[in-house]
């Protein structure tokens, strides 16, 4: 399917799901269903780099938690509407995934891992001490009245915006999979010594893939305030964020745009489902004796499990 057919069909996709869910007048299966697009976003955002690249990055929540900071900040300041505050997350996202990709991207393996976790720890031990936005106390955000088609239910509104925005940054992962671009990053994942020498520009393919995966969290981390009306640094830089942008694409698999999909849909559905009928207190518990699974019956994840089945 060609990008723009490929793009309206992600778009419908989206919309039909949020039709859905109105229709069975079930304001629960809202919050629940962002939880679950939201983390399609992640799980994305984290491949283009960790898969299509081969550069695991354990920072998934400072990303995510710079996005919902820049809306508090732009909250105090003079509140805007949530695509804006989405492009707003990207930016400065986008921005410290650049700079930190410059810093770090000359290191390789587990000590670019091992950078990305630093630097979410020096992002939060800088939150808690901004007094602006809160610091150890947390920050209080208030949702507006109603949506803006007049519904009084304003999870609505943030399901419908991230469903969107989740068909958008799929749209993304595929088009750059299919593209000169993501041939490089391919280049990177499977020799980078080789492609280097090939005339790779490595750095540079790098650096893209960095700003790109660092922007698209932050785009997914901007509503996050409003969804939950309080943020501090312990929820915004939560260790389920970093679990699950690494555990839902290996489920899926890396390998293309469908994996990180499958892999959130599945793992993301099954915490929301333990979270009512059981506690949140075993999720990462369920992420990782799931994980464990696949990583000993299935390293390929459900889309090798797809395509071993036919040979």
């Amino acid at each position: 399917m060609r990008p723009l057919p490929f793009l309206a069909s992600a778009i419908a996709v989206a919309i039909v799901t949020f039709l859905v869910i109105l229709l069975t007048g079930s304001e629960y299966a809202f919050v629940a269903g962002y939880v679950v697009v939201q983390y399609i976003v992640l799980a994305t955002a984290w491949n283009i780099l960790g898969g299509y690249t081969g550069y695991v990055n354990f920072g998934t929540a400072a990303f995510f938690a710079l996005g919902a900071y820049s809306t508090v900040v732009v909250y105090k300041l003079y509140p805007l509407p949530i695509p804006v505050l989405m492009v707003i997350g990207f930016v400065v996202s986008g921005a410290i995934g650049l700079g930190t990709g410059y810093l770090t991207l000359r290191l390789r393996g587990v000590y670019f891992s091992i950078a990305t976790l630093a630097l979410a720890v020096v992002l939060q031990t800088a939150i808690t001490n901004w007094n602006f936005v809160g610091g150890s106390r947390g920050a209080y955000v208030i949702r507006p009245g109603e949506t803006p088609w007049g519904s009084a239910n304003y999870m609505e509104y943030l399901f419908l915006t991230m469903a969107l925005l989740a068909a958008v940054v799929v749209w993304i992962a595929r088009l750059v999979e299919r593209s000169r671009l993501g041939y490089g990053f391919a280049t990177i994942r499977d020799d980078e010594l080789a492609a280097e020498a090939s005339g790779v520009p490595t750095l540079r393919l790098k650096l893209i893939a960095t700003t790109l995966s660092g922007g698209l969290m932050g785009m997914a981390g901007a509503p996050y305030p409003y969804y939950i009306t309080y943020i501090d640094p312990v929820s915004g830089f939560n260790l389920g964020y970093a679990v699950n942008s690494i555990a839902m694409p290996l489920v899926g698999g890396m390998s293309s745009w469908a994996g990180p999909v499958m892999g959130a849909v599945l793992l993301g559905t099954i915490q929301e489902v333990a979270r009512v009928t059981i506690s949140s207190a075993i999720n990462l518990l369920i992420v990782g004796v799931i994980l464990i699974g696949f990583v000993i019956l299935a390293p390929n994840g459900l889309l090798g499990l797809m395509q071993r089945r036919p040979r």
